[in-house]
């Protein structure tokens, strides 16, 4: 029934999920929205690669811009997240409170996996 919207909803769910992911970078360096990062972490720490790369790959992922590159950057960013914050404190995601870095490293598996599609800086360049 919605499958010729695919292109559409596919660049919808890219935007909306690139979008979330910087504003985890921004809270992440910048404190802001406010939530448990500080954001003011030092320059040069694993918490402080984690927001630039939170904040560079959101905002290449919603413009789509090198998209693919991105999104499996951010992929593992997500995976080493999980490992080193969240497995830990047990085996399964809803009790060790890591099923968003599992959801954000899939979602963006399957955008590096897909692309940027319509609506992208990379579409554009293709169509030049």
């Amino acid at each position: 029934m919605l499958s010729r919207w695919e292109p559409q909803i596919y660049a919808i769910f890219r935007i909306v999920t690139g979008f979330l992911f910087f504003c985890h970078g921004t809270s992440t360096l910048f404190g802001w929205p406010p939530r448990q990062m500080p954001g003011n972490v030092a320059v040069g720490s694993l918490i402080w690669f984690s927001g630039v790369i939170q904040l560079v790959g959101g905002v290449l992922i919603v413009i789509g811009l090198f998209g693919a590159f991105a999104a499996f950057i951010c992929s593992g960013e997500m995976a080493v997240a999980y490992f080193i914050a969240h497995a830990p404190h047990g085996y399964h995601p809803l009790a060790n409170k890591g099923e968003l870095s599992v959801l954000y490293c899939f979602a963006f598996l399957y955008v590096a996996a897909h692309g940027s599609g319509i609506w992208s800086v990379d579409a554009a360049i293709q169509r030049k």
